[in-house]
C-alpha cells in the first residue's frame, strides 16, 4: 500500500478536520491537505520530469510545507529524501547526488547553501523554495483523487545516516517499513485521537517527522510551533491551549522543557504525551522529569535503520513504582516493540543468556529494505535479517534491555548524532594539525559536547578560532567541537589505533 493513502482516506471522512497549523493559527484543513498534496503530486511529473521511484529531497527547516510536500512525493509514487536542515550546503549537496536526486524542496534560509554547494550537486537537479510565489502556485492546482499503488517493499524514505567508517549511507525505508513503526506506535507507544495536536519540535526530518503518520491516519492536528524549532516556553504556551500536544523530544530537550516548567511553577498542562528518545536519558533526569511534570513520558529506542521500533518503556512503567525493580525498569529502554524480536550476540556471534552485556540486534518488519546502493555496508550490518545495532547492551529475563555502550563512538549532542570520523577528517585537512581525535563527553545541556583532541606540527601554537573556522567551511556548525584540546601524542594501542577510552577519561578528570 501506499502511505498516502491514509492522508486520502481522512480527508473523505473528515474533510473540515483541522490538520496542519503553525502555531495556532490554521493552514489548512484535511481536504485542503490532500488536495494540496495531490496537486504536487501532479506538477511533479509535469514541470520536473520526476517519475514513480524518482529521489526528491527536502532540504528545509520545519514548515507546514513539508507534510504537504511529503505526502505529494508519495502520492505519485517518487521517494521522499528528508535532509538534516542544520547540514553544510557540501553535505547536503553529496547526499542529493549519491541518491540522484532530482529535484530539491528548499527553504528561504537553506537554498543559499545549495546555491554555494552547487558544483557538488547531481547534474540536472533542480530546487524550489517552499515559501516562493511558484511554489504556492504549483499547490494550487488539482490532482489525482487517489495516490498511486504501491508495494509495500516499494522504496518510500531514503534516510542518510552516518557511521564512523566515513561518508552518509542512505537507508531505505519501504511503504511497508512505515506501517510497521505505525503500527508499532499505537501499539506500544501511545493511541492517536482526531483531538490530538501533534508538535513538530524537533525536525521533520528525523525522528518527529516519522511520527506524523499515526495523527494523519485519525485525524489530528499538526503543529509546527512559529519559532519552527524547540524553545521550552513556547512548548508550555502551546500545550496550556491546544490541548491533547503529543510531542517527540531528545533527552536534552526534555531536561530543557523541564527547567522551564520549573521555573514557571507549571507542570506541563495539556501535554499528554512526552516520547523520548535519541540519546541516552539518565535516571535521575527522568525521574526529575516525571518529579516536575508528572506521568506524561515514554521511551523509545530505535535507529534509522529501524525507526523508533526496537523497544519501547512504555508510560505504565514510568509509573510502575511499586515495582521491586522499578528504577532498574526506568534505567532500561523497555521491551521489544510489537513487530521486532531482540537479542544479545556476543563477539562471534553467539547468543547471550539474559543478563550478560553484548551487541544488540534486532530483527522484524520495521527494519531497513537495506542501504542505498551499499552492498558492503549490508552484508555488515544485516545478518540473516537480523540488523546488527552497533549498540551494547543486555536483557534481562524479562526481556527489558539496557544499554550500556554505543560501539560506534557516536556522539549523540543535543539528541543529533555527531560521527567522529567527520570531524576528524575536516581537521585533519587542515595544515597545522597532525593528528585528531574527536569524542563526546558529557555536558549537562546537551547530553554530549564534541571535544577535539588534537597534535598539532611541531612549533605550532594552538588557535581555537583558526581550527573553528576551518571546520565552518566543510561540515554543519552543529558538528564541529565545542572544545579544543591539545596534546603532545594521542595514546594508542599496539596496533596504533586511537584509544578514545583513554581520552575519554582524560577529559573527566
Amino acid at each position: 500500500m501506499n502511505v498516502a493513502e491514509w492522508l486520502a482516506a481522512t480527508a473523505r471522512v473528515r474533510p473540515s478536520a483541522p490538520a496542519l497549523l503553525t502555531g495556532f493559527d490554521l493552514d489548512a484543513d484535511y481536504k485542503t491537505f490532500a488536495r494540496r498534496s495531490a496537486a504536487i503530486a501532479s506538477a511533479l511529473p509535469r514541470d520536473y520530469g520526476i517519475a514513480p521511484g524518482d529521489r526528491v529531497a527536502l532540504f528545509s527547516t520545519n514548515c507546514t510545507q513539508y507534510l504537504e510536500c511529503l505526502y505529494g512525493i508519495w502520492w505519485m509514487g517518487a521517494v521522499a529524501i528528508p535532509i538534516n536542515a542544520k547540514l553544510h550546503g557540501r553535505e547536503a549537496a553529496w547526499i542529493c547526488s549519491d541518491a540522484g536526486a532530482k529535484l530539491a524542496l528548499v527553504s528561504d534560509d537553506t537554498v543559499e547553501a545549495l546555491v554555494e554547494a552547487k558544483g557538488d550537486l547531481p547534474e540536472g537537479m533542480r530546487t524550489l523554495s517552499v515559501e516562493s510565489q511558484a511554489y504556492r502556485a504549483l499547490r494550487e492546482g488539482e490532482g489525482a483523487r487517489q495516490p498511486v499503488e504501491r508495494e509495500v517493499d516499494d522504496l518510500a524514505w531514503l534516510f542518510y545516516t552516518s557511521g564512523t567508517t566515513g561518508r552518509p549511507k542512505g537507508v531505505m525505508l519501504s511503504h511497508g517499513n512505515l506501517v510497521a513503526m505505525t503500527m508499532c506506535y499505537l501499539a506500544d507507544v501511545d493511541h492517536a485521537t482526531p483531538n490530538d495536536a501533534s508538535l513538530y519540535a524537533a525536525p521533520i526530518s528525523h525522528g518527529a517527522g516519522l511520527y506524523n503518520f499515526p495523527h494523519v491516519r485519525t485525524g489530528g492536528r499538526h503543529v509546527i510551533p512559529e519559532s519552527r524549532g524547540f524553545d521550552p516556553d513556547e512548548v508550555l504556551n502551546l500545550g496550556r491551549q491546544l490541548d491533547n500536544v503529543v510531542m517527540f523530544a531528545a533527552p536534552t530537550m526534555v531536561r530543557r522543557l523541564v527547567d522551564a516548567a520549573r521555573r514557571r511553577g507549571v507542570h506541563g498542562e495539556g501535554i499528554r504525551t512526552i516520547i523520548y528518545g535519541g540519546g541516552p536519558m539518565y535516571l535521575a533526569d527522568i525521574r526529575d522529569a516525571i518529579a516536575t511534570m508528572g506521568q506524561r513520558f515514554v521511551q523509545i529506542y530505535g535507529q534509522g535503520e529501524s525507526p523508533m521500533t526496537i523497544t519501547a518503556l512504555s508510560r505504565e512503567w514510568h509509573g510502575h513504582t511499586d515495582h521491586p525493580r522499578y528504577l532498574e525498569r526506568l534505567a532500561s529502554v523497555g521491551t521489544a516493540q510489537s513487530v521486532m524480536s531482540v537479542r544479545i550476540t556476543g563477539r562471534d556471534g553467539e547468543l547471550l543468556p539474559p543478563g550478560e552485556t553484548g551487541e544488540v540486534e534486532a530483527k522484524g518488519t520495521a527494519v531497513m529494505l537495506g542501504y542505498w546502493n551499499n552492498p558492503q555496508a549490508n552484508a555488515e550490518t544485516l545478518k540473516d535479517g537480523w540488523l546488527r545495532t552497533g549498540d551494547v547492551g543486555r536483557l534481562d529475563e524479562d526481556g527489558f534491555l539496557t544499554l550500556s555502550d554505543r560501539s560506534k563512538d557516536v556522539i549523540i549532542s543535543g539528541g543529533t548524532n555527531i560521527y567522529p570520523r567527520e570531524v576528524e577528517e575536516a581537521l585533519l585537512t587542515h595544515p597545522d594539525v597532525r593528528e585528531v581525535s574527536a569524542i563526546g563527553v558529557p555536558d549537562p545541556d546537551w547530553g554530549e559536547i564534541v571535544v577535539a583532541c588534537v597534535v598539532l606540527e611541531q612549533g605550532i601554537a594552538g588557535d581555537d578560532a583558526k581550527l573553528d573556522a576551518h571546520c565552518l567551511a566543510s561540515i554543519a556548525r552543529f558538528k564541529r567541537p565545542k572544545r579544543y584540546v591539545y596534546l603532545d601524542a594521542l595514546p594508542k594501542n599496539n596496533y596504533g589505533k586511537v584509544l578514545k577510552t583513554e581520552l575519554r577519561q582524560m577529559m573527566r578528570k
